[in-house]
């Protein structure tokens, strides 16, 4: 079921985090977001995490879940399906 929220992710991305000139396309759905990857910092994590819960009604509770949750869009994609409301 999480193949079909993938765009979305990508979308709420790029929205929650303000980035300019990007497309869903231009985001590799299994790269890490954070690092060497989309290279997200802390700040967007919480950006991120606002954003799936207002979108979604989906919860971050810990830094370990998000390590996790933040791994990739399709982890992004597959948590929230496993999760939202």
């Amino acid at each position: 079921m999480s193949e079909e929220l993938i765009a979305p992710v990508k979308q709420l991305i790029i929205d929650a985090l303000r980035i300019e000139g990007m497309s869903p396309a231009d985001i590799d759905t299994d790269a890490p977001l954070f690092g060497d990857g989309l290279g997200l910092d802390s700040i967007d994590a919480l950006q991120l995490v606002v954003a799936m819960e207002k979108e979604y009604g989906v919860v971050v509770p810990d830094a370990a879940t998000g390590t996790k949750v933040f791994q990739s869009v399709r982890a992004m994609a597959a948590y929230i399906a496993e999760n939202r409301k």
